[in-house]
């Protein structure tokens, strides 16, 4: 064969393969693409491109192809296989990804498009990198029967042997039901877009058919019942790019793995800077509430905050800040909402932030106004026992830095709850406006001077008097400091300033535990 005839041949095959990979590249055709661009939705690559610092993309495993035979499949090319793998950059930093494809197939889950899923999961494992899972798929490829299980299967195990040593997230841009549902249940952090998007066990022609409930997809299974009522989901955004915007916000304030630390980026607000509005935003009575969030704004450099499950459990907050460019996980009562008290579900928010802030090295800086744990029967009988010692667990697990500030309000067992020294605190600072006691003046009244009160010749009067001397000696914070329950009591518009110097002498801590397999979280 001549030299010109080895080229005809070479350059043949290039050309097959470029037609090849740009057929596969069309996804599931021009009449898909348009539809799902009707429906308000980018296609999986479109979604990819948006995610990925522009020409870093590397796709992986382009040319994977289903081999089922089954109900016709046999003649059915699915571009792709209905998932599109790969790694490239994200800001500078390389992340690994997998977008399902609605418009071939409808994103099924089947055997070959799950290994893809597998192959990019392992080498994210391996490179120690973030990995980000979209999801927009009809579910298990039913004509493929248990492979599609099987592949599920794959996918949470790997979920789970990669959850806190490398971040995962996953954002919810269509359907998602049935088994699909617990991959991003085992990931760190689920995104899911107003109106577009749904997770649920089962729908509503089934919920329909079973028991004779009626409800929407929406009202079932929408971003914003997720948020609001189960907590399943964590950020709610308005469209395809929002939710690809806030997914790289949010990697930004996060490591690349549990073996390294958060990027630090250029500070650019002032180490001495003071917050005087703090120094007014305690009411001056005890009953009414203060935004918390405008606390933690004014800390942060530049006042700014990313909030996770904001809508979710509201009487406790949980955000991501810098100080001086560095992340900071914060966890907050929130007096705006049941008075900030402690209740299953907070106890759950912040015992499971605390617990990523850890595992990825992140400083955990606590502000406590808690008047205690919400009362009453429906609390008991939902395992507001159980469900408040994971809270003390969290606390206790962490090894990062813990800073305390006590705005208020830190009574009983919800003082212990919000990270008190004896739960590991490396530093507790109160503000003037702090009142720890073991209860509130009135009902410590009642129960210590019980005897006195009932045998007074005005027991109103009494019980003012008794009430007043106890608000005297312990609805302050001095008492505590005395004790060295708190190392100290700072004017709140040092709060910043004093946040900034912990964290920098606090930066290099190191905290050996016992040897064990694993604890034991009450679950």
């Amino acid at each position: 064969m001549s030299e010109e005839q080895k080229a005809s041949t070479t350059q043949g095959k290039i050309q097959d393969f470029e037609a090849r990979a740009q057929a596969l590249r069309k996804m599931g055709g021009d009449k898909a693409v348009t539809k799902q661009h009707e429906g308000g939705k980018l296609t999986a690559r479109e979604r990819l491109n948006l995610l990925f610092d522009e020409g870093t993309f590397q796709e992986v495993q382009l040319f994977v192809k289903h081999h089922s035979t089954l109900f016709g499949m046999d003649k059915k090319d699915i571009p792709a296989d209905g998932v599109i793998t790969g790694f490239g950059q994200v800001n500078g930093r390389t992340v690994f990804a997998a977008s399902q494809d609605f418009t071939a197939a409808g994103g099924t889950l089947g055997e070959m498009h799950a290994k893809k899923i597998w192959k990019v999961m392992d080498m994210a494992i391996a490179a120690r990198k973030p990995f980000v899972a979209i999801n927009d798929s009809g579910g298990a490829r039913i004509q493929e029967g248990v492979p599609s299980l099987e592949g599920y299967g794959g996918i949470f195990y790997r979920n789970t042997i990669a959850s806190g040593y490398i971040p995962q997230i996953t954002a919810i841009m269509g359907p998602t039901a049935g088994g699909a549902v617990y991959s991003p249940a085992l990931t760190d952090w689920i995104f899911m877009v107003k109106d577009k998007s749904y997770m649920y066990i089962t729908g509503p022609d089934v919920i329909k058919a079973v028991i004779g409930e009626d409800v929407s997809q929406n009202d079932l299974g929408g971003a914003v019942a997720h948020a609001a009522k189960s907590g399943v989901c964590h950020v709610v955004t308005e469209s395809d790019e929002d939710c690809i915007n806030k997914i790289k916000t949010l990697l930004s304030y996060l490591p690349d793995s549990c073996q390294s630390l958060p990027a630090v980026v250029a500070p650019t607000d002032s180490a001495d800077r003071l917050c005087p509005e703090l120094d007014k935003i305690i009411p001056d009575k005890a009953a009414r509430a203060y935004n918390m969030k405008a606390v933690i704004k004014a800390v942060a450099d530049n006042g700014t905050l990313f909030e996770l499950h904001e809508q979710w459990a509201q009487n406790i907050l949980v955000a991501l800040i810098r100080v001086m460019g560095q992340p900071v996980g914060v966890i907050a009562n929130n007096p705006m909402f049941y008075a900030g008290v402690l209740n299953v579900n907070a106890s759950d928010k912040a015992a499971r932030f605390i617990r990523f802030c850890d595992a990825f090295n992140i400083p955990l800086l606590t502000f406590t106004d808690v008047p205690g744990y919400m009362p009453g029967t429906e609390q008991e009988w939902a395992g507001i026992i159980r469900h408040g010692a994971k809270l003390l667990h969290a606390y206790s697990e962490a090894t990062v830095p813990k800073i305390t500030v006590v705005t208020r309000k830190a009574y009983g067992g919800a003082y212990i709850g919000m990270c008190c020294k004896q739960l590991g605190a490396d530093y507790v600072m109160a503000w003037p406006t702090a009142e720890i006691a073991v209860m509130g003046a009135e009902g410590a009244c009642n129960i210590i001077y019980r005897g006195e009160i009932s045998q007074a010749s005005d027991p109103a009067a009494k019980r003012a008097e008794l009430i007043a001397g106890y608000e005297e000696k312990f609805n302050n914070p001095y008492f505590a400091a005395s004790l060295g329950a708190i190392d100290e009591v700072l004017p709140p518009q040092h709060t910043r300033k004093r946040i900034i110097a912990i964290l920098e002498a606090m930066k290099d801590k190191k905290e050996a535990r016992v040897a064990k397999k694993h604890n034991n979280i009450p679950l």
